[in-house]
């Protein structure tokens, strides 16, 4: 499948902890958990990460790579070509970048006789209304 099915669409609408993969400048693999993240269309996915992190310069290096992203009945790796369409999200005081995903390949990887049965469990610790706040404003950018 080259595009986002309707399951993953729905579980893309919302914080969706999930995990990157990048490619560093000496060809090795590099993942990173993420949660900013979401769907803006079946071929298009954005996510923000901070924007001095290895996932941006391995990016600016080599635009290739994969999301894993797992949800009810859903366990799905997702490839393609990464660019940098924002540097910083205004009125966030930590430099945060907005990546766009043109998504490639989307590959189911559930196995017979398995599934996955909720979502990764994932909560904010420290102070919440300001993490909240912190997750509204980066979502908005990436909805934009």
């Amino acid at each position: 499948m080259s595009k986002l099915d309707r399951n993953l669409l729905d579980l893309l609408k919302r914080l969706t902890p999930s995990v990157i993969a990048t490619v560093t400048p000496e060809n090795k693999p590099y993942t990173t958990f993420i949660s900013w993240l979401i769907a803006k269309d079946e071929k298009t996915i954005r996510i923000a990460v901070s924007t001095n992190s290895k996932t941006v310069s391995n990016i600016k290096n080599n635009e290739n790579v994969c999301i894993e992203v797992f949800g009810p009945d859903i366990a799905a790796s997702i490839s393609g070509r990464a660019s940098i369409i924002k540097e910083s999200i205004e009125g966030i005081s930590f430099p945060v970048s907005v990546i766009e995903i043109e998504v490639e390949e989307v590959n189911n990887n559930l196995f017979p006789g398995a599934t996955v049965t909720g979502e990764i469990p994932f909560k904010h610790t420290g102070n919440i209304q300001k993490a909240l706040e912190l997750d509204e404003k980066v979502l908005e950018a990436l909805r934009d």
